[in-house]
């Protein structure tokens, strides 16, 4: 009979098994049942004590790292210096299976989650999970949005689908990671964390079309440049090399590249502040240099370069100048006033012409008040004007004069009547000259400056 009763009994709990049930078992209550998991652990069969010496055990800890296509990697306790201190109640978990009978079975389950304490080497978390193929990159597929192709000389730009690929967000991943082991927990799934790239631009991107269309009119377009009797072209060819792609629609251009031709520009035709070959009313031939020319304005014409290039349109443009000069073959043109230190003469030409001329006393050579070489030209012209000197510890100034006509051209030097001199021209100027100012007799400044007007070039020569 005891016989029989145990075979029923040993039958009755194989159909519960077969059915899918769960069963109640007396017997022992100080350890887990089967089945039992704590923090992902198995501590089926353990006592309180035993399974807190498991989950305890660096070596026993690990973290299984699910990737997206379902690969898994495997970072051990062992490789971070792992160490954990159990800080949750285990023994109410056992406690709490043996108030409910102890049941186990495929339709109880009987995972926990309990607190604790981890101590881990950072940096050796960190150095492992730059290693994990989904962050190194080592043989995993790439996501990139879909872009227009690059620049390849003599084909139109085309645009390049997006790829969709398994390559992680590493700032991401490693903040999963970190705070997986920190808690203890022994399986991450990354996809379900959002470690993953997404692609944020389709090939279908109405607004990439666009741009591609815009970008191929670019390989059409050109703008040329004036340049008094010069020109530059600036080709498609060259424009569609310097696109770097498009933000909120519109093309963008590397502004290094259009930077450095407008650079390219300026190198070659600004003229202020560089060598020019003058010819002086006497016909021969003098080299200068001074701030009166040409000189492009690089920061503004770069921009407004960048601006042209983003309208894909043909056109044409001068430059915009910080100093400009006259337009024709020199700078100073046919209309000018001409000083020559050597001989102390000023001479005015006008459509060519030489219409006034007069001796004239220059910077004082003696006293280094020498009047410098230069191609200038006229700030103002003013009469009835008080021209004085530095001004002294006692308030007053080293000299005051006044003179009817004054016309400077470089800083505090100009042109000006000097009615306390009575001899012009000649050598005076190498012992007793001005104060760099050129001193004109007073009835032949009073011509001068009806001349005379602003921005009119002053050339200053040995």
């Amino acid at each position: 009979m005891m016989v029989k009763k145990a075979a029923g009994l040993w039958m009755a709990l194989a159909v519960m098994a077969m059915a899918g049930s769960t069963a109640a078992y007396g017997g022992e209550t100080d350890t887990y049942v089967t089945g039992t998991y704590i923090n992902g652990t198995d501590v089926s069969g353990q006592t309180v004590d035993g399974a807190r010496a498991v989950l305890e055990n660096p070596d026993s800890y690990c973290l299984e790292v699910v990737e997206k296509n379902g690969d898994k990697e495997v970072i051990k306790g062992s490789e971070i210096g792992y160490r954990a201190t159990v800080t949750g109640d285990l023994a109410a978990l056992l406690t709490q299976q043996n108030e409910s009978g102890r049941v186990t079975g495929p339709a109880v389950q009987h995972r926990f989650t309990v607190g604790v304490t981890t101590v881990y080497d950072e940096a050796a978390l960190q150095e492992r999970i730059g290693r994990l193929p989904c962050v190194s990159g080592e043989g995993v597929v790439k996501t990139e949005d879909a872009r227009i192709s690059s620049y390849v000389e003599g084909e139109a730009f085309t645009v390049i689908k997006e790829v969709y690929g398994e390559d992680v967000e590493p700032d991401r991943t490693m903040e999963v990671i970190l705070a997986a082991v920190a808690a203890g927990q022994n399986r991450v799934d990354l996809n379900s964390q959002g470690c993953y790239r997404g692609v944020n631009v389709t090939s279908e991107d109405p607004r990439l079309i666009q741009l591609c269309a815009a970008m191929n009119q670019c390989r059409d377009m050109k703008i040329t440049y004036r340049l008094g009797q010069e020109e530059e072209i600036l080709d498609g060819g060259q424009i569609a090399s310097w696109i770097t792609g498009t933000t909120d629609g519109q093309i963008q251009v590397d502004q290094e590249k259009a930077g450095a031709y407008v650079k390219y520009l300026a190198d070659r035709y600004d003229t202020a502040d560089r060598p020019r070959i003058f010819k002086t009313a006497a016909g021969n031939e003098v080299e200068l240099t001074g701030p009166f020319g040409w000189k492009i304005d690089q920061p503004y014409e770069t921009a407004a370069l960048i601006s042209m290039i983003q309208t894909t349109q043909t056109q044409e443009r001068t430059p915009q100048y910080t100093r400009t000069a006259v337009a024709g073959e020199t700078d100073w043109g046919n209309t000018y006033a001409e000083v020559d230190l050597s001989n102390q003469h000023v001479y005015m030409i006008q459509e060519g012409a030489v219409v006034w001329d007069a001796p004239c006393v220059t910077g004082d050579v003696a006293k280094n008040y020498v009047t410098p070489p230069g191609i200038y030209s006229l700030t103002y012209k003013e009469k009835d004007r008080i021209l004085r000197g530095k001004k002294k510890a006692d308030g007053s100034y080293e000299y005051e004069s006044h003179v009817d006509y004054w016309m400077p051209f470089n800083g505090g030097i100009g042109f000006h009547d000097a009615s306390w001199r009575q001899k012009f021209g000649g050598t005076i100027y190498l012992y007793a000259g001005s104060h760099g100012c050129i001193n004109l007799p007073p009835e032949k400044a009073k011509l001068l400056y009806d001349y005379v007007y602003q921005g009119m070039p002053v050339i200053c020569y040995q």
